[in-house]
Parts: structure tokens; C-alpha cells; sequence
């Protein structure tokens, strides 16, 4: 049976977020990865299946930020398996988990002079952290290596704080897409201003 609201999380566990993306900022971005074919990453540039981490890349990625292209970037943005992220979102994620996640430095050029430093990101750290037996989850190819929650299915999460302990930002195993964060990192990236990410409903899908 599936838990109620109530149930999934008490008074005082932690409040935990699904960390996205500010639908203010869907449009057109002024920035490009105008080496992509070069990095040797295919036509999606993704991580290597079993852990999270960064292809091998042939070059150092190349981004142009020209406001000719739209919008100026934020300090979150979606890049394909990854995120794009500005200095100071670095700086944040580092000071509060470092060991959560790992970054990649661009070559940055603006044709208007000097351009800002953007880093690729990754959230690493995986956590087997929902209660299967409490939850409502539609389970794809179990028993394989595939093994994953159906992300399009109407499901809720129950989370085990036992096996959050001391991370503020992680992927729950089985459900690698999403990037959960706690309260001191929400906190954290609201008190530093940081634009272009959101903070949605944990517990459901």
C-alpha cells in the first residue's frame, strides 16, 4: 500500500527537494558548445553507464556565450547528461558538498571580450535511499543491470534517512535522472542569488 503524504515524511525528518530548472528561463540561450563535435562524446554527451562521471573527451569543451544566440546564461543550465554552471553555482555546491559532486572547466570566449568561466557538473553521488516496500514505484527491468523506476509513472517516495546521512545532494539509485538536494542546500543557492534552478516535490513524482 502506498504511504500517505503524512507517512513519507515526518515532522522531523529532512525536507528534502527535486532540484530542476527555473521554467522562467526555457528560452533560447546565448551560449553554444561550438566544439561539440570535436569532443568525441557522440551526439549526446553522457555518462559512462555505472557510475557517474565524465566521458573521455578529445578536447577541452568550448563554449561561445554571444547575446546574438538569446538569452545570457545563468548560473544552472541543462546540457544534455550534465549541467552547465556559473563560478559562483560552483562555489556553492562546493562549500556545502563537495564530495557530491564534480566539475569540468570550459574554455569560455565572448565576441563582445571577456566572457565568464562556466563549468560542466555532475551530481556523483548515488544513494539506494527509497524504501521500495513504503513507496509506490513501477519497477522497469528488474533483475537486470537496467534496473530503474519508471520515471513517467504516477509513484511516491518514501525516503530511508539512515542512508542520506550527511549527503545534501545526491541521485537516489534506480532513479539517476533526478538530483535531490536537503534544506541547507536550497537554503544555500537562495541566499547566494543563484538563477535558472528550481526546487520541486521530492516525494512524488
Amino acid at each position: 500500500m502506498a504511504a500517505t503524504r503524512h507517512e513519507r515524511r515526518k515532522p522531523n525528518a529532512p525536507k528534502l527537494h527535486r532540484v530542476g530548472l527555473d521554467f522562467r528561463f526555457r528560452t533560447n540561450p546565448g551560449w553554444q558548445m561550438e566544439n561539440f563535435d570535436a569532443l568525441g562524446a557522440g551526439r549526446v554527451l553522457l555518462s559512462p553507464r555505472g557510475k557517474r562521471s565524465f566521458p573521455p573527451l578529445a578536447e577541452t569543451p568550448r563554449l561561445l556565450i554571444d547575446k546574438s544566440l538569446g538569452r545570457p546564461p545563468v548560473d544552472w543550465e541543462l546540457f544534455d547528461d550534465f549541467w552547465l554552471v556559473s563560478d559562483r553555482m560552483k562555489s556553492v555546491l562546493e562549500a556545502v558538498d563537495r564530495g557530491g559532486v564534480a566539475f569540468l572547466r570550459c574554455e569560455t570566449r565572448s565576441p563582445s571580450g571577456d566572457a565568464p568561466v562556466y563549468w560542466l557538473c555532475d551530481v556523483v553521488r548515488q544513494l539506494d535511499v527509497i524504501d521500495e516496500e513504503k513507496s509506490n514505484v513501477v519497477i522497469l527491468d528488474d533483475g537486470t543491470d537496467f534496473r530503474r523506476y519508471d520515471n513517467m509513472a504516477i509513484s511516491s517516495f518514501v525516503f530511508r534517512e539512515a542512508a542520506i546521512g550527511s549527503a545534501h545532494i545526491f541521485r537516489p539509485r534506480f532513479l539517476e535522472t533526478r538530483v535531490i538536494c536537503d534544506q541547507a542546500m536550497k537554503d544555500a543557492c537562495k541566499a547566494a542569488g543563484l538563477r535558472g534552478l528550481s526546487f520541486g516535490e521530492a516525494y512524488l513524482n
